[in-house]
């Protein structure tokens, strides 16, 4: 058992979605609840898509150098100009230093957490508070405040489309020893309104990075043990029982010899149970699983990669009509460099990053999916300013860096700023609560909309205004 399943109880087998009417999902009838309250204002983006960098970025040696700094400060890696006089970036980030008119680049964003499990929570719910009751114990649990995802899967449940509105992949945020990070899942919200987890990545990539290109953070050899990066879909159903996908029938065939089945039995679902079955029926989703399967000139522009995979995946999903996509880039906090720092970002880090989401906007733009497409790529927290014994930067939750881009972003701009060590923010401090702000407003949701938690008692979905000047 994976510490997916132990820690939260939704996993359903292959044959079990595609057979749901059969077994009966139970899926919570929805029609009781509140409504949300004001219009909404006419969405600038249709879909966001999320990276999550886990383990945290180091902002000095990515997307806010510090070249003035003392050496123990500012590292071992050079800032390089980008296509926006002004701006510089790492030396190791060339491909994104080149799209610099199509991102903005934030400077000031404050997680006030040093701890990760505390930071996840905070990045991943939108929220900087935490909630009466609130316990790390067994995480994920019922004391969480809901994720990002299952805010959104909530606030847009009316929404007239049968794909599923939420998507989170490859695979949990967790930490070395398998614990699954607080923070993304349905919480006091009710697991219903869980985001469809898809948990692809193979259960033998046990490395950090970009697998197959896996790593130690010490250094130590380590080879990628599975020939292949991601493995048969498991789908996080809301509501549903957690038994792990069994077997290794292909995917893709397996929906297809069920087809005419679902069509049979299609009148036995509600709106919500066919959008669950969507997820497997559609053939924009389907085909977007398997992305290992594409073109060799895509493959090569993004990366044969988890990294690389992952993002095609998410670009594939908002193709499809999905609203938001989480990619959780890099598992076992693969981006926590206490260790090796600069060998690490230099060798396995940053030019997977680099090629991917650079990849991703060309695409994007290329489709005229950009304008319509919020694309953020952050991790929970930055790192030290200080180079430690080990040559790494520990945790550092008052400043860290996030870029945005589509969905109406203005590029080539730079909001907030640290200071001349990148410790602190100098100006337009950013929180977690402006972040989920802006991909609520992005979304189109109201400023007033609500949400219920399972005592009854309603909250608001916005905390902060959206970061300011950014669209």
């Amino acid at each position: 058992m994976d510490a997916r399943q132990r820690h939260h109880p939704s996993l359903l087998t292959r044959r079990a979605a595609l057979q749901a009417g059969a077994i009966g999902l139970g899926m919570a009838e929805l029609s009781m609840l509140p409504a949300i309250g004001a219009a909404a204002p006419a969405p600038k983006a249709k879909s966001v898509i999320f990276v999550f960098l886990t383990g945290g970025l180091s902002q000095h040696d990515a997307f806010d150098p510090k070249p003035d700094a003392p050496a123990e400060i500012r590292g071992e890696f050079s800032p390089i100009a980008t296509s926006v006089p002004g701006i510089q970036i790492s030396e190791h980030l060339p491909l994104l230093a080149a799209r610099a008119r199509r991102f903005a680049l934030v400077r000031s964003m404050r997680t006030n957490s040093d701890g990760h499990e505390l930071a996840c929570h905070m990045l991943l719910t939108g929220r900087l508070d935490l909630p009466a009751g609130f316990t790390l114990e067994n995480a994920p649990n019922a004391t969480e405040w809901p994720s990002i995802p299952a805010t959104v899967t909530y606030a847009l449940r009316d929404r007239g489309t049968a794909s599923p509105t939420a998507v989170v992949l490859p695979q949990p945020s967790v930490n070395e020893a398998g614990k699954v990070r607080p923070g993304q899942y349905g919480g006091k919200m009710g697991n219903q309104w869980d985001a469809w987890h898809v948990d692809v990545a193979s259960p033998c990539a046990l490395g950090n990075g970009a697998c197959p290109n896996c790593f130690r953070f010490e250094g130590t050899p380590f080879e990628h043990g599975s020939e292949t990066i991601f493995d048969t879909p498991r789908l996080v159903l809301p509501d549903g029982g957690e038994i792990r996908l069994a077997g290794r029938v292909d995917f893709l065939q397996s929906i297809q010899e069920q087809q005419l089945e679902l069509a049979r039995a299609a009148d036995r679902f509600g709106r919500h149970r066919q959008q669950a079955l969507s997820v497997l029926t559609d053939s924009r989703i389907r085909s977007a699983f398997d992305v290992e399967k594409a073109d060799e000139r895509t493959l090569a522009r993004y990366g044969k990669n988890k990294f690389g995979l992952s993002v095609l995946m998410a670009k594939r999903l908002v193709e499809g009509g999905v609203r938001l996509v989480q990619v959780n880039l890099g598992k076992n906090s693969s981006w926590d460099t206490h260790r090796r720092n600069f060998v690490n970002l230099k060798e396995n880090l940053l030019p997977p990053l680099d090629q991917c989401i650079s990849a991703l906007l060309d695409d994007l733009a290329q489709t005229g999916l950009l304008d319509e497409t919020l694309v953020i790529v952050t991790g929970e927290f930055g790192r030290t300013p200080k180079i430690n014994k080990d040559a790494g930067r520990d945790h550092w939750g008052r400043v860290n860096s996030l870029l945005l881009a589509g969905g109406g972003v203005r590029g080539g701009l730079v909001i907030g700023a640290s200071d001349r060590l990148g410790g602190d923010p100098l100006s337009d401090v950013q929180t977690p609560e402006n972040l989920a702000a802006t991909m609520y407003q992005a979304l189109g949701i109201p400023r007033d909309a609500t949400w219920t938690d399972t005592d009854g008692r309603p909250h608001q979905l916005f905390h902060a205004s959206p970061i300011a000047g950014l669209m």
